[in-house]
């Protein structure tokens, strides 16, 4: 879709290349169209935005669920009180928490993390189930091989009488 009307005078007519567009309205002091979390709250996304390095404009849904559950007002207190070296973590940590609280409205993560230590403990079950069935499997194949070692001795024990008996003879 182009924007590039030269017979409109709509905000988003201009002049400059397709590839770089920026709305006038946000030019100077704005970034390249507005960040996940400005284009949901539908405001002007600034170069000093908090929430911009961490909602992309392609991944308006990740800001929609935090801000869903835990509010942009505290998010953007949240990630002020952090360090930025701790702050795409947090915000990993929102979003992760902020969809398992929406597919569980109850437990949340807690819920999540219940789930998986049930499975967890099933297949831990089930491992050592299949061990013994292996353990059991060789004792028999190991108790099956010294039954054909002990018969075929006893064959040739056998075989040595015999040969000596006739030798005699």
């Amino acid at each position: 879709m182009d924007y590039n009307d030269k017979t409109s005078n709509t905000p988003f007519s201009s002049s400059s290349s397709s590839s770089s567009r920026v709305s006038p309205l946000l030019s100077g002091s704005a970034v390249q169209g507005p960040c996940g979390a400005c284009k949901v709250l539908r405001r002007r996304c600034t170069k000093s935005c908090l929430l911009a390095p961490y909602f992309p404009p392609t991944e308006p849904m990740k800001f929609i669920y935090a801000h869903k559950i835990y509010g942009a007002s505290n998010i953007v207190k949240c990630l002020q009180e952090l360090p930025e070296s701790k702050r795409a973590d947090a915000v990993s940590s929102m979003v992760y928490e902020a969809n398992a609280r929406i597919r569980d409205p109850v437990y949340g993560c807690a819920g999540a993390i219940s789930h998986l230590q049930k499975r967890l403990n099933d297949v831990q079950a089930e491992l050592a189930m299949t061990q013994a069935e292996i353990l059991i499997m060789r004792s028999q194949q190991q108790q099956q091989q010294n039954d054909n070692a002990s018969f075929l001795d006893n064959r040739n024990l056998g075989l040595d009488w015999e040969t000596d008996h006739w030798e005699q003879k």
